[in-house]
């Protein structure tokens, strides 16, 4: 039983680190296919790109401060 408290802050650290990096795949897919849908049926590719690429760097820079 002992063990078992031991473990705690590892299992709670382990959850925290993969609920970032789920939350953090799905921002990443909804940014994607949002800028996929303004460059294809909104015909603003120049704008679509942007979005990707900096939508992209805002996201990582965002999860390694926080993280």
């Amino acid at each position: 039983m002992a063990d078992a408290q031991d473990d705690y802050p590892a299992h709670l650290e382990t959850y925290t680190s993969f609920n970032k990096l789920v939350t953090f795949t799905l921002l990443w897919i909804v940014l994607i296919l949002a800028s996929m849908a303004l460059g294809l049926v909104g015909h603003m590719s120049i704008l679509a790109l942007f979005l990707g690429i900096g939508g992209s760097v805002a996201l990582l820079v965002a999860f390694a401060v926080l993280g």
